[in-house]
């Protein structure tokens, strides 16, 4: 018997044996895993049930950051439909004046809906997280649009642009763009996501100079209001779009959701998903569809918002504390619309400046890019 039995020799020890102060015990049973094994002194925690978090203070932290954005965002909500409002409460013209501020309740919620949704989705399947679904070129191609309608059309150009019509148009172009990048670049045997993402930087950059000749060649009147649409703000977006706006978006976002469980194969890389069987290719160009449908509402709802997406993104994974996107996106949708509504309100309310309210938000975005570049490694 003693045969079988390991010895060791003075100092050291047998694995899965008794262990001394100054050693740490790493047993080889089968049922041990990477978190079972904690430091010396260093109290075990034990992980969750459901997988998606650490451990359960993460799971609780997760519960309560979800609590508190759904309180923060009823309370904008409530804010902007009731402070300042000249009717008595429970009037006729109170409800009125309630309904009309609802729209863009309505307009904030798909916007934040569509940016949240879409850039987590984006830089899940680019293997990225400082960059965003505007560097494909919708903005730039939403700029196009409006530039040259107003440098064609003049000042009626603007109305010409207004319109179910008109609307379903822009979405159609935007996404009819980014599905030929997609089958292009993503197909075939030298199919590269990088060489993609370098074209639709590139291809944005040529629209965006094109914009920059035809608003050197307007008046100054129509300059002005060209720049008014180019700014993204809820006051672009029209109560007729809505119908046509939010089943597009509900329908993409719920697809994403839907293949929650496949982005976290695909957040893991493309080795991981050839050996657990997922076809990396298709799922992407899947995604990045589903992607463009998203950025194409909300761009031409409410305009362009280059760093709006980023910011909400880069607070949710800050703020979730988990990579299952089954629980990342309802975060996200949920800080993007607490941004936009607690911008909206801050600055109505309290500054008593409207129109700067996308301004504020594109430069809080830009600083946290700025942050997240400089810090690139320990975010």
């Amino acid at each position: 018997m003693d045969d079988l039995r390991t010895r060791t020799a003075p100092g050291s020890r047998r694995l899965g044996g008794p262990t001394g102060d100054d050693h740490l015990d790493i047993s080889t049973a089968p049922t041990d895993t990477a978190e079972d094994i904690a430091p010396l002194g260093v109290p075990h925690r034990s992980r969750s049930g459901s997988g998606a978090f650490r451990d359960r203070a993460a799971q609780v932290r997760y519960w309560i950051v979800l609590g508190a954005l759904l309180v923060l965002a009823a309370g904008f909500a409530l804010g902007l439909l009731a402070i300042d409002n000249p009717m008595p409460v429970g009037s006729r013209g109170f409800w009125l004046i309630a309904e009309m501020r609802a729209t863009s309740l309505v307009v904030m919620g798909v916007a934040a809906f569509c940016q949240a949704v879409a850039t987590i989705a984006f830089q899940t399947v680019t293997s990225n997280r400082i960059i965003t679904p505007s560097i494909m070129g919708f903005e730039s191609l939403y700029t196009v649009i409006q530039t040259g309608a107003v440098y064609f059309l003049g000042v009626a150009g603007v109305v010409a642009l207004q319109g179910t019509g008109q609307f379903l148009l822009q979405v159609a172009l935007m996404v009819a763009l980014s599905v030929a990048l997609y089958g292009w670049l993503l197909r075939g045997k030298y199919a590269n996501l990088q060489v993609m993402l370098l074209i639709g930087i590139i291809l944005g950059g040529g629209l965006g100079s094109v914009s920059s000749f035809m608003q050197r060649l307007l008046t100054p009147s129509e300059f002005d209001v060209l720049t008014a649409r180019l700014f993204g703000s809820v006051t672009n977006a029209s109560v007729e779009y809505l119908p046509y706006a939010i089943p597009l978006c509900l329908v993409a976002g719920v697809l994403v959701w839907l293949n929650a469980r496949t982005l976290n194969v695909i957040s893991l890389g493309r080795d991981v998903c050839l050996n657990v069987g997922v076809d990396h290719g298709r799922q992407t160009i899947y995604t990045l569809v589903l992607v463009s449908v998203l950025m194409a509402v909300s761009t031409a709802l409410i305009g362009p918002m280059t760093f709006f997406g980023f910011l909400v993104a880069t607070l949710t994974y800050q703020l979730a504390g988990t990579h299952d996107h089954r629980r990342l996106l309802p975060v996200g949708v949920l800080i993007g619309f607490v941004v936009l509504a607690g911008a909206y309100f801050v600055m109505n309310h309290v500054f008593y400046a409207q129109g700067v309210v996308s301004i504020i938000i594109e430069l809080v975005g830009g600083t946290v890019f700025l942050v997240v570049i400089m810090r690139k490694g320990r975010l």
